[in-house]
């Protein structure tokens, strides 16, 4: 084994052959596993650690915050089907982390969370340590699993098994409790070399049975107005080639999800996102590729999905996901790789093509709409609006379909989603299942950091604020990451009234005239301010020719946006008039 490193009194330090500690057990048992990238924020006791894995050859990025570290590691794990890794402090640091670490489990993002935490004699007897706290109990129930290493000998198993959690079966969060003893505990060199874990196989595939694909070809066959749904599943998945290929052998029209858009160009001729309401109203088999039938599909049922008797097929790794809203007809369980490749093979050389009348339905009314909304994505007014600004960004990645698009608002969430299309897989990154904000910041820098593309992220004035302050932390790493605020002075808009008449602003509205570009430049970035589309074009084409740290204050028109984006029907009305105060 190479020479370790084991820290002594007063900060000294003395190297030898014939010991290891606790610190290069877990360096060592990460880089065997082909981790070498961690988000971070340094403090006790996990400062040393981070040092020691920048000298081994990791890279380190420091953040100004948690949470928005974990959303890069979540991110990284989407992108790179391998767990990413947050590395935080004991109690308040770990419990600002744990926001993403659940964000992770809800989505199926691979991410560890490894957290150092006081030492358990004392948590246990609740003594009152420095940042006492059971923090394994507290992360239990946010993640798929969560594992606590004591002893040094037991560093590797422990990291093998975050890992094999982490990616195997249904993807998530996991989290790992290193107590600061851990660290310096000291075992013979060699003992602890083969103490260390290569996870092998760590995400087995899961064939799915013979009996439940021919189910659900059956199915398929009887439909008259067949849909296929895409999620962010079949986008983590990596099977790229044969997903096109199952959409264009069976000929139906299809509807990617936000996180889904580009695994197929959404210009493809089967693209059924600018006809969602009708075929989501007028199908009569769903077969439902690596997404969850929940809220964003409004559970399956109700006027979203019209009248119409509906079948569906659900494809996914999960046996517990079958039947949660609706019933499922024909459930294909196993890894989407596996089970996209079975149904292309169970559909032979003489797959039925859905009707003419079907298709030419989807698409007339996919021309129909594409056609209304050409006009006001092309307005030129001053102030912009949301239908303008994003306008331009489509084009900008037409232009250039490499580049990552990070999302995150309510109006500018929204619109985005249906205004922009993608042309590649695992370029759209945006607030998930549970619409998390604060998002931003940390996507655009786990995507540039594993992609090597430059990175647009498009986020609403509102949403930035969550994690603005990461702005330095792209500057400090020099990120080719154009982020544009589309500044329309509030939540959902910047023209809300105090109803009291007081002093107080609404509680929706910011500081007027903000001048969110100002926050770079403090920091060596390049900031610009722009009020037309015109300008916006010429801004975020020069940012992203020039993979420098840009932020663009688009200014939107105040009243320009709707209260939650499309989803203010979840935002409660009380149903009492005229209170008294």
């Amino acid at each position: 084994m190479a020479e370790s490193t084991t820290p002594l009194r007063d900060g000294e330090t003395t190297e030898t052959e014939d010991v290891t500690d606790g610190f290069n057990l877990v360096i060592d048992a990460l880089k065997l596993n082909e981790i070498n990238t961690i988000y971070n924020v340094p403090g006790i006791p996990v400062t040393d650690l981070g040092r020691m894995m920048q000298a081994s050859g990791m890279r380190i990025l420091s953040f100004r915050h948690e949470q928005n570290a974990g959303y890069a590691a979540a991110a990284s794990g989407f992108l790179t089907k391998k767990p990413g890794i947050c590395l935080t402090v004991s109690a308040p640091g770990f419990l600002n982390g744990l926001t993403a670490l659940a964000h992770a489990t809800t989505n199926c993002f691979p991410m560890i969370l490894i957290s150092g935490s006081s030492e358990r004699e004392i948590v246990d007897l609740q003594q009152g340590d420095y940042e006492e706290m059971d923090q394994l109990a507290v992360a239990k129930p946010l993640c798929k699993a969560a594992y606590r290493v004591l002893n040094a000998e037991d560093v590797g198993i422990g990291i093998a098994r975050a890992i094999r959690a982490a990616v195997s079966g249904r993807p998530g969060g996991v989290y790992l409790d290193l107590p600061g003893k851990l660290f310096t505990q000291v075992i013979d060199a060699d003992e602890g070399a083969k103490s260390l874990v290569k996870v092998i196989d760590a995400a087995p595939s899961q064939i799915p049975s013979n009996e439940s694909v021919d189910r659900a070809l059956d199915v398929l066959r009887t439909a008259a107005r067949p849909l296929i749904i895409l999620g962010k599943g079949a986008a983590y998945a990596q099977a790229d080639e044969d997903i096109r290929d199952l959409v264009e052998k069976s000929g139906i029209p299809y509807l990617p999800m936000s996180m889904a858009k580009g695994l197929l160009p959404d210009t493809h001729s089967q693209s059924a996102s600018a006809a969602r309401s009708l075929v989501l109203k007028k199908s009569d088999v769903v077969m439902v590729v690596g997404a969850r039938i929940n809220w964003l599909l409004s559970h399956g049922k109700g006027s979203t999905w019209g009248d119409h008797p509906k079948k569906f097929i659900q494809v996914d790794i999960e046996p517990k996901e079958m039947d949660s809203n609706v019933e499922i007809a024909a459930p294909v369980v196993g890894d989407i790789g596996s089970c996209v490749k079975s149904l292309l093979d169970g559909m032979g050389e003489d797959w039925p093509m859905p009707s003419s009348e079907w298709r030419d339905e989807v698409r007339s009314k996919v021309e129909i709409n594409v056609a209304r909304m050409a006009s006001r994505l092309e307005n030129n007014s001053d102030p912009m609006d949301f239908h303008g600004a994003l306008g331009v960004l489509r084009t900008v990645i037409k232009e250039r379909p490499d580049a990552i698009l990070i999302n995150e608002g309510a109006n500018t969430l929204d619109f985005a989603r249906t205004i922009i299309d993608m042309y590649k897989p695992r370029k759209r990154i945006d607030v998930g299942t549970w619409g998390v904000m604060g998002i931003g910041m940390g996507s655009a820098i786990a995507a540039a950091v594993e992609t090597g593309q430059p990175v647009l992220a498009i986020e609403g004035d509102s949403a930035f604020g969550f994690s603005g302050m990461e702005i330095e932390t792209i500057c400090r790493y020099d990120l080719p990451i154009c982020v544009v605020v589309f500044n329309n002075s509030g939540i959902y808009r910047g023209m809300d009234t105090n109803p009291t008449g007081g002093a107080d602003v609404a509680t929706t509205v910011f500081v007027k005239n903000s001048r969110y570009d100002k926050m770079i430049e403090a920091f060596g970035g390049v900031g610009m301010s722009v009020k037309s589309p015109e300008e916006l074009s010429h801004a975020v084409n020069e940012a992203m020719d020039s993979g420098k740290p840009t932020l663009i204050n688009a200014v939107i028109d105040s009243s320009a946006g709707t209260e939650s984006g499309r989803i203010g029907n979840l935002n409660p009305k009380s149903a009492v008039v005229g209170r008294k105060k």
